[in-house]
């Protein structure tokens, strides 16, 4: 039998809200549009009661994903229909293991526990059968193959190795995320203006392209629905407090903060290189909800900052000691208001 695992503590939520500006066309797909002539090809996700365009946090949270791994460098050892990513594939580091093509020995591939990775921390990771040290797999009472490997670790990969150490395959664990995305929906301010515009749809705009065949120069048309730019969304992400170690929590602040910045440069939904996509974030307010002070109080005590104007700033107030923002998630000098349960 597994050994149990210790319950994770719920000592806080931070939010980071922020307004998200749309600067070129943004299409996020709903679905395949009608068959009718002239109808639409590929159509937006829309609120099923108001019909609104809103940007689903699936979305939002599965970009941010792929950016971080990227910038942190991350391996890829996870195939889902022919598309490739990181995952740890166990709360400790181990190797996954890639089946491939003509009868070749099996890849092994180095992954980061769930403990320690920046990436699964904050997104959570899938566990799934993989190799990890004997050693490990008997002290936490992992139920493992009894066939052993000796592996040595080179790069990203793991080589059979007589000098390497005993693993075992063993079956993952999971690791639930830290962050919450939630949906982003349409400012009200943003749902007048989109009311009052005449494009032949409900508060969108259609784009029309052409494929072209690269021999006979026959053209085939397609439209694309796409918000439209200036159009403004509520933007909040929720970040879970689990340890009272500061520096892992301004690390996850810090890697959520930088993939914000870094998805300015690049494009949200589909069809980025072709212009699609382009978002700015603007007016970023962080609030901090400590449960650890509502022992025996029935209080849940929540400190706020001052509206920081965009990624750059957010990025200068996590780089300077003793900012608002700093004192917000390491002091006590943040503006504190006492909530009744």
């Amino acid at each position: 039998m597994t050994a149990p695992l210790p319950q994770k503590r719920l000592l806080g939520k931070i939010y980071i809200k922020s307004t998200l500006v749309v600067e070129t066309g943004l299409h996020i797909g709903g679905g395949e549009g009608k068959l009718d002539i002239g109808g639409i090809d590929k159509l937006v996700v829309r609120e099923p009661i108001t019909g609104h365009p809103y940007l689903p946090g699936s979305s939002i949270k599965g970009k941010l994903r792929s950016i971080l791994e990227r910038f942190l460098n991350k391996p890829l050892n996870r195939e889902s229909g022919g598309v490739w990513r990181y995952e740890s594939d166990d709360l400790l580091d181990g190797y996954t293991e890639i089946k491939q093509k003509d009868n070749q020995s099996p890849l092994l591939v180095f992954y980061q526990g769930s403990q320690t990775c920046e990436v699964s921390r904050l997104f959570g990771a899938t566990g799934k059968d993989c190799w990890l040290k004997k050693a490990d797999a008997d002290t936490y009472g992992l139920p493992y193959s009894e066939q052993v490997k000796k592996i040595k670790q080179s790069s990203n990969r793991g080589i059979v190795d007589e000098t390497g150490e005993e693993y075992v395959k063993a079956k993952g664990r999971n690791h639930p995320a830290r962050l919450i995305v939630r949906d982003s929906h349409l400012q009200d301010k943003s749902i007048k203006k989109l009311e009052k515009i005449d494009t032949g749809l409900f508060m969108t705009e259609r784009k029309f392209e052409n494929g072209l065949d690269r021999i006979t120069s026959a053209a085939t048309p397609r439209q694309f629905e796409r918000v439209p730019k200036g159009a403004t969304f509520d933007l909040e992400i929720v970040y879970t407090v689990e340890v009272e170690d500061k520096e892992q929590v301004k690390t996850d602040i810090e890697n959520i903060a930088l993939a914000l910045a870094i998805l300015e440069d690049d494009a949200l939904g589909g069809h980025g290189s072709r212009g699609y996509g382009k978002i700015k974030l603007i007016d970023f307010v962080f609030d901090y909800h400590k449960y650890n002070l509502t022992k025996g109080s029935g209080r849940i005590v929540k400190k706020s900052t001052p509206e920081f104007q965009d990624t750059s700033e957010l990025l200068t107030q996590l780089d300077t000691r003793d900012s608002e923002l700093q004192k917000l998630l390491f002091g006590d000098a943040a503006q504190t208001t006492a909530v009744t349960k």
